[in-house]
């Protein structure tokens, strides 16, 4: 069987290779690179995200108290246990009581040696396998009995409800055709009937507020004055000119010779400045938020840029790039909006596309009790009421990776992660605090007083810069 799979997999290979030589012949080389150079549009992973289990937290007491409180009320205190001199069945002098600690004294065998102990103290009944000494006890939220964890993964364990009289179960049995029902016995596997859970252990805080990373570049010791720099970046970032064609307008037009490599270097050099600045502003914002995912090139392999932006105030709050479009970059994404806001709303909600890996996400933030809603629209034709009421949201955000799509295009990629970084903080930057937006009646997303007094842009992106430097040298000091 194995060698008839090679076989096969060679010629599909050969079969490929004749292809891409007939579509050359064909095309030419120029229209071949340019449709081989389009990102694979990989369909979502068929995967079913049900809704968030029962999560009861084991109450947790002291000992010391509860005898405190019992010799205020009795006026004498709570005497350990009295055991039988000839009972067979002992208290172990090392089990404590798993739900206030009480020691063995206050402990008593409660099924005649069967395995299950009773607290005097608390009333507790449990045994080895208790239920107080788990952080957590996850339940089916349709019969409300323990999930049993049936596989473990990498980043998840995969909790299963097995209650034959689960309405979950029975109601996807009973939705059954007599075809379905007939391969179901014999091929069960291949279907989705029972709850479903995954617990996420990513070694990831959300919402861990870390100090901003500081660069480690003085923009005051390039040799371009701060007007040259500006009208650098006026033409790199706010047009989405190349650094090639950049170099060349300087020289042909500011008769200033510099080089591509300059271009991006100091490209470079702003965005590692100006990020903290970015990253950590204290924005003013709404409680509706959309995302989605958009490709870029790195190292010559497609990436995912993570855009999550709020969709009143029309600024982009989350911009991580991914090699990989999965449950943690996601968590990452929605964690970057997170951590930008004073307190969670109660009514706060994500609008993104049929992408799975954002439910699975929401079901992360729960279990660190962070708490929101995900609106999933759907498709391009709105097929259910969600994606009917939340697809102009969904169309802003497109309509933002078109924008950046606009910028980013004439790079044809980047030769490294930080490369890729550098650009998207310069276009967040631009996007945010300078670029007049129509749906705000040309104001820019963010008004700050000392870039909208000045005349022209080289000069609010040299401010910008200051800006940026004042907030680097006030977190140094603090």
């Amino acid at each position: 069987m194995s060698k008839v799979i090679s076989l096969l997999l060679l010629y599909i290979e050969v079969q490929n290779k004749i292809i891409v030589y007939l579509m050359g012949a064909l095309l030419g080389k120029n229209s071949l690179r340019k449709y081989l150079d389009k990102p694979v549009n990989k369909p979502y992973r068929p995967l079913q995200v049900d809704q968030l289990p029962i999560i009861k937290v084991p109450e947790k007491l002291n000992y010391l108290t509860l005898l405190q409180e019992y010799l205020d009320k009795h006026g004498k205190p709570l005497k350990p246990v009295k055991r039988h001199k000839n009972s067979k069945v002992k208290v172990p002098n090392t089990l404590s009581c798993p739900r206030c600690n009480a020691p063995h004294i206050y402990l008593y065998d409660n099924n005649g040696g069967k395995g299950q102990f009773k607290c005097k103290v608390c009333s507790a009944n449990f045994n080895f396998k208790n239920f107080y000494s788990k952080a957590a006890i996850i339940k089916c939220p349709h019969c409300n009995k323990s999930l049993e964890k049936i596989k473990e993964r990498k980043d998840f364990y995969i909790y299963k409800c097995k209650n034959d009289d689960c309405s979950f179960y029975q109601r996807n049995l009973a939705t059954m055709s007599s075809e379905e029902k007939k391969l179901f016995n014999e091929k069960p596997h291949e279907f989705k009937v029972r709850y479903i859970y995954r617990h996420f252990n990513f070694e990831y805080k959300p919402l861990a507020k870390s100090s901003p990373v500081l660069s480690d570049v003085d923009i005051s010791r390039i040799y371009a004055s701060p007007h040259t720099l500006g009208l650098i970046l006026t033409y790199h970032v706010n047009y989405g000119i190349s650094a090639r064609k950049t170099a060349a307008l300087m020289n042909d037009v500011h008769n200033l010779k510099i080089s591509h490599q300059t271009v991006l270097n100091y490209a470079d050099a702003v965005a590692k400045t100006i990020k903290p600045f970015v990253d950590h502003y204290p924005y003013v914002l709404s409680n509706s938020f959309c995302g989605d995912e958009t490709y870029i090139k790195v190292n010559g392999k497609w990436h995912y840029l993570f855009f999550f932006f709020d969709s009143v105030k029309k600024i982009i709050l989350s911009y991580p790039i991914s090699p990989n479009r999965d449950t943690l970059s996601a968590v990452r994404a929605l964690d970057q909006v997170l951590m930008k806001l004073k307190d969670i709303p109660d009514d706060l909600r994500f609008i993104v596309d049929g992408n799975p890996i954002y439910v699975l996400a929401q079901h992360f933030f729960a279990q660190h009790g962070v708490f929101f809603d995900i609106n999933q629209v759907i498709g391009l034709t709105n097929e259910d009421p969600v994606s009917k009421e939340y697809r102009p949201l969904k169309q802003i955000i497109e309509r933002l990776n078109r924008t950046f799509k606009g910028n980013y295009r004439a790079t044809n990629g980047f030769n490294s992660d930080e490369g890729s970084v550098s650009f998207v903080t310069l276009f967040v930057a631009y996007f945010n605090f300078l670029r007049p937006h129509a749906a705000l009646e040309k104001r820019v997303p963010v008004v700050i007083p000392e870039l909208a007094s000045l005349p022209h842009m080289p000069a609010r992106w040299s401010k910008l810069i200051e800006l940026s430097q004042e907030f680097i040298l006030e977190q140094q000091s603090a």
